[in-house]
């Protein structure tokens, strides 16, 4: 198996022979979204250059600007928040569980004022958050949910598929991901009317672009009386190229997936003994996708530096850290929004979500993308040999 098989390279090969012609200009794009749309069990799919443009374009769909509050996860990467900003609306961030490390319901319902207007859910990690409690919520106060499934794909809450329970869902094509096409993003929703709104945020407010229509025609195009323009809207087109390696990683989902899933057992294998390091709590009757494999470190036991250190002493992968939380980027800290600092009226300080405050610093996140599975056991066999390490000088 590998990464990227001949399926995606045949597909690409047929765009560059397509040389690009506007007749041929949306066919890898349709084909995509139809499938991908089919696997996510949605009735829409609109591709976007990124899965940060995504959420901005259904900010804008549902109508979110000056003023509104959007509530979303501190502990994640800044894309998710930076969406909010870009549509010109506040970020509030909601404190998270400190054993799922995903934003706590409880949380939400004690920033909603009422300029709230939205939550956006992360399943970081590929774990899902409790989405029951969380469309409760947004019932009870009329609010949008966006999902921010970047990092998961074919997660499972309760038996049933991530991304089939707010408004839209967002994912992401970035080379990381589980499915990567270099880059790209894509937004799946049941809803028509936000469908054909995304599609024109995404398509530079094209008049006769919709829902499951991406491109102009050329009889409309060419003809001088043509209206082009009946919306705002941004150049978030997903290219051709993209399209084409996405198709091939959507109709392969499966293996991709269970590649993750199955060398994330292998680390979970090597944790469970260990008292001192906590992997990632997934709910009961819940499934992960496993985009990676986090952990938990008592630093009072162990710091991370020479958690570290030893695992790569010992020949395991360079690891990464927990994202720093988004309110504690300078960014936030220090109010450098240009023009948008006019819109915001909160404060962003150490102390908003002191959960996470304690965890992101303890987060040690283990790749799970390996191939082979002699690779994924062998840095399984080095989790267990350094948590081993640490337990003897312990004792």
């Amino acid at each position: 198996m590998k990464r990227i098989s001949d399926l995606e390279k045949k597909y690409v090969l047929e765009v560059l022979d397509g040389e690009f012609k506007t007749s041929k200009g949306a066919d890898f794009m349709t084909r995509f979204e139809s499938k991908f749309a089919e696997v996510f069990h949605s009735s829409y799919a609109v591709s976007h250059v990124n899965g940060t443009a995504t959420m901005h374009s259904a900010l804008e769909a549902m109508g979110i600007g000056n003023g509104d509050e959007v509530i979303v996860p501190p502990l994640t990467m800044a894309s998710t928040s930076l969406a909010v900003l870009h549509a010109n609306a506040t970020p509030v961030f909601a404190d998270v569980d400190e054993d799922t490390f995903l934003i706590s319901f409880k949380s939400i319902e004690k920033n909603i004022t009422s300029k709230t207007k939205a939550i956006i859910t992360v399943s970081l990690y590929g774990a899902t958050p409790e989405m029951d409690s969380i469309m409760e919520l947004a019932k009870k106060y009329n609010l949008f949910v966006i999902e921010d499934n970047a990092q998961a794909f074919l997660s499972y809450y309760k038996g049933k598929l991530l991304g089939t329970f707010g408004d839209c869902a967002s994912y992401s094509f970035q080379s990381s991901k589980h499915l990567a096409a270099g880059e790209g993003g894509i937004i799946t929703t049941d809803d028509e009317a936000l469908a054909v709104k995304m599609r024109k945020m995404s398509g530079l407010g094209y008049s006769s672009i919709g829902s499951k229509k991406a491109k102009i025609t050329k009889d409309e195009i060419q003809h001088p009386s043509f209206l082009r323009h009946d919306s705002l809207g941004w150049n978030y087109r997903m290219s051709e190229l993209n399209c084409a390696v996405a198709l091939a990683q959507t109709q392969r989902i499966e293996e991709l997936v269970a590649l993750r899933k199955r060398n994330a057992q292998f680390l979970l294998d090597a944790v469970q003994e260990c008292r001192w390091l906590r992997p990632q709590k997934i709910l009961q009757d819940c499934e992960s996708s496993y985009w990676a494999f986090a952990c938990k470190l008592n630093l009072d036991t162990v710091s991370w530096e020479d958690f570290r250190k030893q695992y790569l002493a010992f020949g395991g992968s360079a690891f990464y850290g927990a994202w720093q939380l988004t309110y504690l980027e300078p960014l936030f800290l220090e109010n450098i929004f240009g023009r948008r600092k006019e819109f915001i009226a909160r404060e962003y300080v150490k102390g908003l979500c002191p959960v996470a405050e304690i965890l992101q610093p303890s987060i040690i996140q283990i790749k799970t993308n390996f191939i082979n599975k002699e690779d994924a056991v062998f840095e399984a066999n080095v989790l267990k040999k350094t948590i081993q390490y640490f337990d003897d000088i312990l004792k």
